[in-house]
């Protein structure tokens, strides 16, 4: 077990540097609060920011140092990829790296990370001893996805104009918008049971819009809008026709095939926000949309994994440019508003588009999971299993598998 217990520690929030900028922070003032009274003997400075949703003196009225000097922190806490010349040698650093998956772009800041002795943990690696996720912006992902998709359909069929999420406020805002609207007589199609998808759900049950059995939705027609909710087990079969196995298939997914296509039939608008994991089959292929049988109109991909399981998704779009259109004959991109064009929402950075509500609500769940292992020699082994690197310059024993990413000898990166 580590020993994190210190007479004192401090912890700095830091500046986010990545372009294009992302509001989002850790902790709002007000959960630096109860972090603070909550663990009084903590110390707790923040890195000036021009760009957070929070401003500097909103920190400073809550009775925080604001500062633009980290380097007598301990621990630093961000949200994005921290640029390499930004890096502190000799610190713990939290942040979303996104090196686990041998990422190439992120190669460099691995090595970076081992050259400076520092301490890393990832915001994906903070995990249950089962392997669950403990932290993270899925639920917003979830909730801004599920909106830009019916924002989407509005937008193509000219009966209704949604504004974008980051011209409002909050997810009041978000909802009281949706209540303006009427979607047409559609069915809707919802993958996955985590985060992401019960944020997307949440947005569907606002509306309101009817929930349906898979039986019902692949065998009825219906005067009002629905949708149906599916997992893993339903849009994947076994090979060999035996019954699958849901925690099977997540330890080996290869014995599988889809089953997607009778869903593909009675579906107006998709929302993809299951998990894709290596060697998973493809939800639907580009010779599965060429199918008379493949009804899709729309499609809003909150897992975005391009070239992928959702074969519409040839790009992660943008905020600023969030829908393009698919045409299935050609595979290529096409303008959304054409006739024959497949419309999809990839936007690959969601939360960022909601960053007051997604930063408070990710403050709850570090402020609950995270910050109590340093205070009780990590109990639940919390830190032991989210660090990657050590202060020696070395990965850990569970990140072993990165040696040869970091070293440069792999020739290909996981999806």
């Amino acid at each position: 077990m580590l020993n994190f217990i210190q007479s004192t520690m401090k912890f700095g929030i830091i500046k986010e540097r990545k372009n294009p900028p992302d509001k989002r922070v850790v902790f709002s003032p007000e959960k630096l609060k109860e972090f603070k009274t909550k663990f009084p003997q903590a110390e707790i400075v923040v890195e000036s920011s021009d760009i957070r949703v929070f401003k500097d003196e909103e920190y400073a009225a809550a009775g925080f140092e604001v500062t633009n000097d980290l380097t007598d922190c301990d621990v630093l806490l961000g949200v994005k990829e921290v640029p390499v010349d930004n890096l502190i040698p000799n610190k713990k650093y939290f942040f979303f790296s996104h090196t686990i998956k041998k990422q190439p772009y992120n190669r460099k800041l691995l090595q970076a990370m081992l050259a400076k002795n520092i301490e890393m943990y990832d915001h994906e690696t903070i995990i249950k001893a089962n392997g669950a996720r403990l932290i993270g912006f899925g639920r917003y992902a979830g909730l801004v996805g599920a909106y830009n998709g019916i924002r989407a359909i509005g937008l193509k069929e000219g009966s209704f104009a949604l504004p974008k999420v980051e011209t409002l406020a909050d997810l009041d805002e978000v909802k009281s918008e949706l209540d303006k609207i009427q979607l047409p007589n559609i069915k809707i199609l919802l993958s996955g049971t985590g985060k992401v998808a019960k944020g997307a759900q949440e947005i569907l049950d606002h509306l309101p819009i009817k929930q349906v059995s898979d039986a019902l939705y692949l065998t009825s027609k219906f005067t009002e809008p629905v949708y149906c909710l599916v997992d893993v087990m339903e849009y994947a079969k076994r090979k060999d026709g035996k019954v699958g196995d849901k925690f099977e298939f997540y330890k080996d997914p290869t014995g599988y095939e889809s089953n997607f296509m009778p869903y593909a039939k009675e579906t107006d608008f998709f929302i993809a926000g299951h998990f894709y994991g290596d060697g998973a089959p493809y939800l639907f292929t580009r010779e599965d949309v060429k199918s008379s049988d493949f009804n899709i109109k729309y499609v809003a991909d909150i897992s975005c994994d391009v070239d992928g399981p959702v074969a519409t998704t040839l790009r992660a779009s943008t905020i600023a440019d969030p829908i393009y259109g698919y045409d299935a004959i050609s595979e290529s991109e096409v303008d959304y508003k054409d006739d024959n064009a497949i419309v999809v929402m990839a936007v690959d950075n969601l939360p960022c588009e909601l960053p007051k509500d997604a930063s408070e609500g990710f403050g709850d769940m570090f402020l609950d999971h995270v910050i109590p292992a340093f205070y009780n020699n990590d109990k639940d082994g919390i830190l032991e299993r989210a660090k990657m690197t050590t202060d020696t310059g070395e990965l850990t024993e569970r990140y072993l598998y990165l040696q040869d990413y970091v070293e440069g000898n792999d020739n290909y990166a996981l999806h």
